[in-house]
């Protein structure tokens, strides 16, 4: 994972005027290359001679693992009408890859098996809710040969197969604080055509869940004609670009440079305007992320140690208390949250909650200094900050969404979707505080885990809306944190022998468990941030990952005993 150093004040060398090149008329791009221009892998095979009905259908699914233009093989596994209407380049129905066919008595094929998701025309993944995939197919003879009559719309492609074809790449769109860069997830063939279809990727806009929740410098700008590469550089021609002041032309460049820094072999970027190079004050010619380090999604604060609670003191994963009465003691904390300048790294602000009789009480304050009440209820969750802005959110009683602004007092959050979903048990914000993870409770249904975007206005609260299930087979979701801005870390058990980590995409793709080696027990807190080791309470201690295996937090010492691990952001 790229690490980077924030660089201060970008925005502040942009101040000056820009001059963008007005030259050459735009050119709208009607057809990028979409597909690679060499072969990936081994192309699929040609129907067989006297093939049976089921080995056609199978033949058919098979073929879609293609990077031919138009999908020939698999047109020649369908009557010819058929052929002559389907499209391969719509939607991908992804399924597992243990699926099963059986021959009616009416001589069709009907195929079952696990319905993974979809992927859409702009490369957005949306898991399924663990329903199976059921597909009846048609065929007729031609010539004394079996063909399907009704393909389904789109692709029909196993999952081993869009995994050899198809790169994740992020689309990055910019937070609402113009602070960092927000990752998109998408899913894109292999190949050469990958630079260009990213901008596009850009230019067409956020995904749907993620839309309301940032913002897009490059909408309403135009790619000339293809993106090119040589060397390591990739060359980007836009229009539309002589309406941007200095700072919003940073901001383009910052989304493109991060964006394309992602394609294999590509280190820098260059960006003209309608054919001439963009001149702007505080712009390179040829653009890296170094240049842009100000917008990384990943930044974290310099030495942000973690941190614990032992006894209802607050600690640093050296096992030492933390400065202050919360690392004394004094206010007997059951869980905590603490934020960092983003210029400094300076740990700036906390929040904690404590409970006495059966009143949980919420208390904010300055780290290290005094803290006071600020909210009581009968259960607050965990307490969660965004490095983007000293604003540190919890559930209230399992129902609604308080935001305490640092300085500020409490506020409700717009969560209109929330109470359908059940009881909220743990929320935490992502790192750039454009989503937020929501583990909910359904009674005999289970704990499972949401996702959703927060929105902010000037009309209106702030909202976290979209809530969408991320990882539904998992049923008994305990807790969650954020790794990176794009990737959770989730426990979640089957209620019997415990819960154990698992890491997924936001978008719910790539679920998978991380090992347990080392723990003396189930893990029931996790603690995630980037660049940093993850870590967990499990037996009354707390541990880190490091090197696939759970050790002690000091290298060669005993385990420390303590609970709700925690990182600054």
């Amino acid at each position: 994972m790229r690490r980077l150093l924030p660089v201060l004040g970008a925005l502040a060398l942009l101040a000056g005027c820009s001059t963008v090149p007005t030259s050459s008329a735009p050119v709208q791009i009607t057809e990028a290359p979409a597909r690679p221009a060499g072969e990936v892998g081994i192309e699929p095979a040609e129907p067989p001679p006297g093939g049976t009905p089921e080995e056609i259908v199978r033949g058919f699914v098979d073929a879609a693992a293609s990077t031919v233009t138009g999908y020939p093989v698999a047109r020649r596994h369908l009557a010819p009408e058929a052929a002559d209407s389907w499209s391969g380049e719509g939607a991908i129905t992804l399924v597992g890859p243990d699926y099963a066919t059986v021959t009616t008595d009416a001589g069709g094929v009907v195929m079952t098996g696990d319905l993974v998701g979809t992927v859409d025309s702009r490369g957005v993944f949306t898991g399924s809710a663990g329903e199976a995939y059921t597909r009846e197919f048609t065929l007729v003879e031609v010539d004394g040969e079996w063909r399907i009559t009704n393909p389904p719309d789109g692709l029909l492609m196993l999952v081993p197969d869009f995994e050899r074809l198809y790169d994740e790449r992020a689309a990055y769109f910019l937070d609402p604080t113009e602070q960092r860069v927000v990752p998109d997830p998408r899913y894109l063939l292999t190949g050469d055509a990958q630079p260009t279809a990213l901008v596009q990727r850009l230019v067409e806009g956020p995904s749907p869940a993620l839309a309301a929740g940032v913002g897009n410098p490059l909408q309403d700008r135009t790619l000339t004609r293809a993106a090119t590469v040589s060397g390591s550089t990739v060359s980007v021609d836009l229009a539309g670009l002589t309406d941007l002041g200095a700072a919003e032309l940073a901001q383009l460049c910052a989304q493109l440079v991060w964006t394309l820094d992602q394609v294999d072999g590509v280190t820098s970027v260059e960006v003209s305007s309608n054919g001439e190079p963009l001149t702007a004050q505080g712009i390179p010619a040829v653009q890296r992320t170094d240049d842009w380090a100000a917008f990384d999604p990943e930044a974290a604060p310099a030495d942000a140690d973690g941190h614990y609670l032992d006894a209802g003191r607050l600690m640093t994963d050296d096992g030492q208390p933390a400065p202050g009465p919360a690392g004394e003691g004094a206010y007997g904390l059951t869980a905590a949250a603490v934020s960092a300048d983003p210029r400094t790294s300076a740990l700036t602000e906390m929040v904690g909650t404590s409970v006495s009789e059966g009143t949980a009480t919420l208390l904010a304050g300055a780290y290290g200094g005094e803290l006071a009440p600020q909210l009581t209820a009968s259960r607050f969750s965990t307490p969660t900050v965004a490095a983007t802005r000293p604003e540190f959110w919890v559930v209230r009683d399992e129902t609604t969404v308080v935001r305490l602004p640092a300085g500020g007092s409490p506020q409700p959050v717009n969560a209109p979707t929330l109470p359908a979903q059940g009881r909220a048990t743990a929320l935490q914000l992502s790192p750039d505080g454009v989503r937020a993870a929501v583990v909910v409770s359904r009674g005999a249904g289970g704990s499972t885990l949401l996702v959703g975007t927060v929105v902010r206005s000037d009309e209106g609260p702030v909202a976290l809306r979209d809530l969408r299930p991320v990882a539904p087979r998992l049923t008994s979701v305990v807790d969650v944190a954020w790794p990176t801005a794009d990737r959770l870390m989730v426990l979640a058990g089957d209620g019997e022998e415990g819960a154990v980590p698992y890491v997924v995409g936001v978008d719910g793709w790539g679920l998978t468990e991380v090992a347990t080696s080392g723990l003396p027990s189930p893990p029931t807190a996790v603690a995630a941030a980037p660049g940093q080791l993850p870590l967990v309470s499990a037996g009354g201690w707390v541990w880190q990952l490091s090197g696939g295996t759970w050790v002690t937090l000091i290298r060669g010492a005993q385990p420390v005993p303590g609970l709700d691990p925690f990182y600054p952001v």
